[in-house]
């Protein structure tokens, strides 16, 4: 992959105000000159250069992750991101979550006509910059155009591979009864920056977007050896799906401990505002790790080393579950506990 910045100066043959077009002299003209000027610049990988019909790989390990994800935030830019570095992050933590190292991305485009250019330049280089972050190459892609008012400016689609270096199988299966859940810094700061500037909300200053890669910390515990029976990012329906998932999956049950788990005052301030719970709010730079206790305060103390979990707290525990226990409750600051269910639909649409 290059190491050189791609410019989000418009490159000839697009002119300063251009627009994405179904018709640009020929639709495969537009097509590849998309590809010459903007995409081959910025992901300049073997894969990309080959102009083949898909990447050949060559991995150097037996066991591979492999996961895709769409996005389709509104707006398209945020405060602490935009939808190119989402689509980038969100699909290497989904492989940091399975215990591999993000390897290769694919890019998929959907553009909307009338999108400018400049717009998708901004967002092009956005991902260029992720995907060095990580250490990723996007070696495939695709681009398609569709009628105005039917792709709300851009969508996109990644794919990822990542090998699993370490021996250990990390999933919902390996959960166990008491182990302990440790939660990698604050939450809910994704989605309520993400409302705050579709709604217009304005605070004493700006929320930003936790949005980050996960690789550092978690490849680090592995690395260190830390016994991890379970990872998961809190991404849409945020803490309290996530654990309801893990339960279910597992067949265990989860207390969660409301007074452990971080949250800013303005985000907290903002929830009460909106009638939001923040268990509920959508991450995109935040996990959970389930680990045996005799792990905790080795995890606790390299996570602690990284700007990414100097936050990293232990917040619950998994037990056995008993007939017709409810599968997630939170002991809540008066000391009672309350059930935390799945949300039923989305507190925040298109967040993500």
């Amino acid at each position: 992959m290059t190491n050189k910045p791609f410019s989000v100066s418009c490159p000839l043959p697009f002119g300063e105000n251009d627009t994405i077009q179904l018709a640009h002299g020929g639709g495969g003209r537009l097509m590849q000159q998309l590809i010459e000027h903007l995409f081959l610049p910025a992901f300049d990988s073997a894969g990309v250069r080959e102009s083949h019909d898909g990447a050949l790989l060559s991995p150097k390990s037996e066991r591979l992750a492999f996961t895709t994800d769409s996005y389709v935030i509104h707006p398209l830019f945020f405060p602490g991101g935009d939808i190119g570095k989402l689509a980038v992050y969100g699909t290497v933590n989904d492989l940091v979550m399975c215990g591999a190292r993000p390897r290769y991305l694919s890019a998929g485009f959907i553009l909307e006509e009338g999108l400018p250019i400049k717009t998708l330049q901004s967002v092009v280089a956005s991902m260029q910059a992720a995907a060095l972050a990580c250490g990723v190459e996007i070696v495939t892609g695709d681009t398609k155009v569709v009628d105005r008012g039917k792709g709300d400016g851009i969508f996109i689609n990644t794919a990822g591979i990542g090998e699993i270096e370490s021996p250990q199988d990390i999933g919902p299966s390996q959960v166990r009864p008491g182990d302990h859940i440790i939660l990698s810094g604050d939450i809910g700061r994704h989605g309520i920056a993400v409302m705050a500037i579709r709604e217009g909300l304005e605070f004493d200053t700006t929320i930003e977007s936790d949005l980050a890669p996960l690789c550092e910390p978690v490849l680090s515990l592995l690395e260190a050896g830390v016994e991890i029976h379970c990872l998961r990012d809190l991404t849409r329906g945020g803490l309290a799906s996530a654990v309801n998932e893990i339960a279910e999956a597992a067949g265990i049950c989860i207390t969660l401990d409301e007074a452990a788990i971080p949250v800013e005052e303005q985000v907290r301030g903002a929830c009460e505002i909106l009638g939001f719970d923040p268990a509920y709010v959508a991450n995109e730079g935040r996990f959970i790790a389930f680990i045996p206790e005799k792990e905790v305060g080795r995890a606790l103390d390299i996570l602690h080393a990284f700007p990414l979990g100097k936050a990293a707290c232990l917040i619950g525990v998994a037990r056995e579950k008993e007939t017709s226990e409810a599968a997630v409750t939170m002991k809540t600051k008066i000391g009672v506990e309350r059930i935390v269910d799945m949300i039923s639909g989305e507190q925040l649409p298109r967040i993500c």
